[in-house]
């Protein structure tokens, strides 16, 4: 059960900040978009985003920085760190949790608005289109990060997530076919076979 019971930064400075540990609803929130003409594959995709990950986000509204000693152009790598400065809220970090060769995933540390993880992934449809997609699974880091999300924090991350779909099939393609494809869902808990620790919100499949 969530608890929004807020611990100390030097308590538990560097520690993943579960889901079970924050506050409000366990929320899904997804985005994607088919990209027009792709000229990478998913894998081909994921690379570039995996490598430029600060460049796909919208600077006016967060901004992404990589917290890593050596190897400062390579893809993201298990473990990598990650500074992210959100308008209005603060500096907080993440970490590469799970990687593989169609998706990778942030979960949040000690101290970030949420408590949770975010997958980027794309994979092909049944026609054989590239699609890219981010699934976000989390609660609010604190009771007090709760009430300011449910004030500015939702439209806020609509804005950050839309746009990065945007970029990416720009990077890939000429744009989206149709619309980005924004929704949020209220879990009662963890899908079965979930890992909040180590695992993606979703399965990308279809290289």
């Amino acid at each position: 059960m969530a608890s929004g019971f807020m611990h100390t930064d030097a308590e538990h400075a560097g520690e993943l900040q579960l889901p079970e540990e924050g506050a409000g609803p366990l929320l899904q929130r997804d985005y994607w978009a088919v990209i027009r003409n792709s000229q990478a594959s998913p894998s081909e995709l994921i690379h570039w985003v995996a490598q430029r990950f600060p460049e796909f986000a919208p600077s006016d509204i967060c901004q992404f920085k990589f917290r890593r000693p050596v190897s400062p152009g390579a893809p993201l790598q298990l473990d990598d760190e990650l500074t992210v400065k959100i308008q209005g809220a603060g500096t907080f970090g993440v970490r590469v949790i799970h990687l593989d060769e169609q998706s990778f995933t942030l979960g949040t540390l000690h101290g970030h608005p949420e408590a949770g993880r975010i997958t980027f992934g794309a994979y092909r449809n049944l026609r054989g289109d590239v699609i890219f997609h981010i699934r976000s699974r989390a609660r609010s880091g604190s009771t007090f990060h709760y009430l300011g999300f449910v004030t500015a924090g939702d439209p806020m991350q609509t804005n950050t997530w839309t746009e990065f779909v945007l970029r990416a099939a720009l990077t890939a393609g000429d744009g989206v076919v149709g619309a980005i494809h924004a929704q949020t869902t209220e879990l009662e808990d963890e899908p079965p076979g979930g890992d909040t620790a180590h695992g993606p919100t979703f399965l990308a499949q279809g290289d």
